[in-house]
């Protein structure tokens, strides 16, 4: 991140935060949860951090300006480069050490917020595939669903009926949407036509970065897939990781939406088994004793004089 160039945006907060959320990008919410003596801004007073696509920080909203300011936005990156959700308490005194002159104090509460952890492509808007987009609706992570028949996804988008985290791709070469896709995806190829999930399977172990590959379809089909791929020289170690029958198979229905629910299971499993592998810190969010000492700090007596809110950095 380049904490030197905030570029100010104008705009609410709030808008900000739906417009991150929407997009999927990260981003730092950051509040003044105290105030003690003069300070530039109020409590609750609220700005948003974000990075564009150049790694250059962007601001909605504000705190008051100043270096105050300054310093909470190049912590704000700082949260942002980590790349994973947290929250930080810090306090700010107001003095001749930080270049302001107000005299007061301001705790400052920054959050950051991360991109759902899953990006999933889902091929084919057949019965299945609908039924799975309703479960995966729940579910926090970020859907492209694609499929050559315009008029299967258009009717959803029509009725309004598109949850939130999913974004309907139609695409008469659905095969070239597998390279729009970020690293590390989860992929689900469940369409109309055998040679078409042929194809993407092959495209996408050819990406060699998927988290995730399943395939509908029965283990007969799954043999000749591996025929296929034997044939054109693809190594197994790469092809063996492609789930096919996809889904739990302690689950043995065959209506939709119990063929959905085994897939979304299995995926959940997935991404649940590679999150126990990463390392956790051994401290997650803000201690109760750090948040005790900034109310204690901001209770204590101090006089009531109000300055003019400063320049913005």
């Amino acid at each position: 991140m380049k904490p030197n160039t905030p570029i100010l945006k104008s705009g609410h907060w709030s808008r900000a935060v739906a417009e991150l959320d929407a997009a999927g990008r990260a981003y730092v919410l950051v509040t003044i949860i105290g105030a003690r003596g003069s300070t530039p801004r109020d409590q609750g007073s609220k700005m948003v951090v974000s990075a564009d696509d150049q790694g250059d920080l962007q601001c909605i909203g504000s705190i008051g300006g100043g270096h105050l300011e300054y310093l909470v936005i190049a912590r704000a990156g700082e949260l942002l480069s980590q790349g994973r959700a947290s929250q930080q308490l810090e306090d700010f005194p107001l003095g001749a050490k930080l270049g302001q002159c107000c005299g007061g104090s301001a705790s400052v509460l920054l959050e950051s917020f991360v991109p759902r952890p899953v990006n999933l492509m889902l091929f084919g808007a057949g019965h299945v595939g609908r039924a799975l987009i309703k479960v995966l609706a729940e579910l926090p992570c970020r859907v492209w669903w694609v499929d050559e028949r315009e008029s299967l996804l258009q009717q959803d988008v029509e009725m309004a009926a598109l949850p939130d985290n999913v974004t309907a791709v139609c695409d008469t070469d659905a095969v070239d949407a597998v390279a729009r896709m970020p690293g590390n995806s989860y992929y689900l190829v469940m369409t109309h036509n055998h040679q078409l999930d042929y194809d993407l399977c092959r495209t996408i172990l050819q990406r060699d970065d998927a988290r995730y590959i399943g395939l509908i379809g029965s283990a007969t089909k799954w043999q000749r897939f591996k025929l296929r791929f034997d044939h054109r020289g693809i190594d197994a170690q790469q092809y063996q990781h492609i789930h096919c029958p996809v889904g739990l198979s302690a689950v043995s229905g065959k209506l939709p939406m119990e063929v959905a629910v085994s897939i979304a299971a299995e995926i959940i499993h997935t991404y649940q088994q590679q999150q126990a592998k990463q390392p956790r810190p051994t401290r997650r969010g803000v201690a109760w004793p750090e948040v005790q000492a900034a109310l204690n700090r901001d209770a204590s007596p101090s006089p009531d004089i109000r300055e003019e809110p400063h320049e913005q950095p």
